[in-house]
């Protein structure tokens, strides 16, 4: 059911607008009431609200709006690279996020008080919700964007690294202008967003499967070149054991194609046996998908 669900384009819209809710929700009940920021855009958007809070005497809380606002321009910046398609779902959520975050009411009493705990819970929600967006094709906008588009052209940041990169400079900036205690927070609550983005995003995990099968490995093949796009190189073995020859076939994609694979492989021979090894690094001509 989760496979058919993920490969539903419909579906994938709307799992992709629950994971901008809760990515929303977790920021909005666990880091904005202890006063801290949270990562790449938003981050900065919330930076600039805070900055024009205090000197204007501005009290309504309108991040959102200017994170909206400011995704304007990254959007048209990354159209060529990332296609319409996934323009079309990014503003999709985008705009859900920047809804979810301005509706959503901040408590006047923190949930949780305890300042680690909060930034761990926080991180690890909007990771998986970030995560779980990614996946489904779409982003949130921001500098997952900008990250996916350096990801594409076959740059060795991935999104969670280059959020990383940039978000050394903004804390910097929130180290000078506020308490330490914020920006150490803060740093904390991004790193484990961070990480655990990394790990849902499965289109940015590269795995390498082998597969072994007496069937034909031309269908298997064939399998792998026209409906994943991907390269594949065949061999012929021997199993040790019975003597037997046996066909070999390699291939180099992404964990969020590999349960498809997995299905095609057995539909044809359901004997087939299958390893899968994931974090490899690939060098050379490989594309890395969105979608």
């Amino acid at each position: 059911m989760l496979y058919n669900s993920m490969h539903n384009p419909w579906l994938r819209i709307l799992f992709a607008v629950l994971g901008e809710l809760l990515a929303a929700a977790a920021m909005n009940l666990f880091i904005v009431p202890l006063q801290l920021y949270g990562g790449g855009l938003m981050g900065l958007c919330q930076l600039i609200r805070s900055l024009i809070q205090s000197g204007m005497g501005v009290s309504y809380d309108f991040a959102g709006i200017l994170y909206f606002a400011c995704n304007i321009p990254i959007l048209l910046f990354a159209y060529k690279t990332l296609g319409r398609t996934f323009v079309v779902k990014t503003i999709v959520c985008t705009s859900a996020y920047s809804l979810f975050y301005s509706i959503i009411p901040v408590p006047a009493v923190p949930i949780v008080e305890d300042y680690l705990t909060a930034c761990l819970l926080g991180g690890i929600l909007c990771g998986v919700a970030s995560g779980i967006v990614l996946t489904c094709g779409a982003s949130g906008g921001g500098l997952d964007i900008v990250g996916l588009c350096l990801s594409k052209r076959g740059s060795r940041f991935t999104v969670g690294k280059f959020s990383l990169s940039f978000n050394a400079v903004l804390y910097s900036a929130c180290l000078l202008l506020f308490s330490p205690e914020v920006a150490i927070y803060s740093v904390i609550y991004n790193f484990f967003t961070s990480m655990v983005l990394d790990r849902m995003h499965q289109q940015n995990v590269n795995v390498q499967a082998m597969i072994f099968t007496k069937e034909d490995e031309t269908a298997v093949a064939r399998f792998v070149i026209e409906k994943l796009g991907r390269g594949v190189t065949f061999w012929e073995g021997t199993g040790a054991y019975s003597g037997a020859g046996i066909h070999v076939l390699t291939v180099c994609l992404s964990k969020f194609e590999i349960e498809e694979l997995m299905r095609a492989v057995h539909a044809m021979d359901e004997h087939a046996f299958v390893t899968v090894q994931e974090h490899v690094r690939v060098y050379g001509n490989f594309v890395r998908k969105l979608g």
